[in-house]
């Protein structure tokens, strides 16, 4: 058995109880348990809500709803706030973990518990983060470079599977409400940089956890196709607009932190 008595893990749902059940289902299967399972659902469907309910009989959580959606940012927060140990591992329902995740989750804690700088330490991603330098073995630290060229240097935070700190609100503030979801991510990008955050990054980006999105269930995340076209003008345009404003914000937009 594969135990994590002082990590909480917080899922947020939204109309995905299937994908849901696969998470769970993927953790019991790899032996792996946690102090607690919150599952933060962000006003979902009558029938997803009643199959949560079947979910908790088997898997024991505890589920925190809200009676409409409210985005992302509320539901981040209303779940981090039930959190009642030391530290959150964060997993959106449309991921699975792969086996190798339960030993690189071990040494995530282990480094965590020795070094009380690191606040957070991030399991995937889509692309290589462009600054950083070796930790360990198997992790490296990021690092922002101010006048770095590679204006991805932003995402220091991101809402793909992480381990953080469950004070991660005192330093970085809570989750911006009432605004898209990949605006509140952006600003949680702003603040993890501006508040000096330390991040681990787990190198092989794609060997711990696999993101799952079916013709069922597909991805709830609804984006301007314009901000991916890969069409040369568009791109071009785009990576220097985000050269500027990236920076720009970086160095001059503060944002209050709201902790309350």
């Amino acid at each position: 058995m594969n135990q994590f008595p002082s990590v909480s893990l917080l899922i947020t749902h939204y109309n995905r109880s299937r994908s849901l059940h696969n998470l769970l289902n993927a953790f019991s299967n790899l032996n792996c348990t946690f102090g607690e399972i919150i599952v933060s659902d962000d006003g979902s469907r009558p029938e997803h809500i009643e199959y949560i309910r079947q979910l908790q009989e088997q898997f024991n959580f505890r589920c925190v709803t809200s009676e409409r959606n409210r985005g992302l940012g509320n539901n981040l927060n209303k779940g981090q706030d039930v959190v009642s140990k030391l530290y959150t591992l964060y997993v959106q329902e449309d991921f699975i973990p792969m086996p190798l995740f339960i030993e690189r989750l071990g040494m995530a804690l282990h480094h965590m518990e020795r070094d009380q700088k690191i606040d957070l330490v991030r399991f995937y991603s889509y692309i290589p983060f462009p600054y950083s330098r070796p930790y360990d073995e198997h992790f490296s630290k990021l690092l922002f470079k101010s006048f770095g060229i590679k204006y991805n240097k932003l995402h220091m935070y991101s809402d793909h599977p992480h381990l953080r700190r469950s004070n991660f609100f005192e330093k970085f503030g809570r989750y911006k409400e009432g605004i898209k979801g990949d605006v509140t991510e952006y600003n949680m990008c702003l603040s993890v940089i501006q508040n000096k955050g330390e991040v681990l990054f787990h190198r092989d980006y794609r060997a711990l956890f696999k993101q799952v999105n079916t013709s069922d269930e597909p991805s709830t995340m609804i984006r301007n196709k314009l901000r991916y076209s890969n069409f040369f003008l568009l791109k071009w345009g785009r990576d220097l607009f985000r050269q500027i404003k990236f920076n720009y914000d970086i160095h001059f937009k503060r944002l209050k932190k709201n902790r309350s």
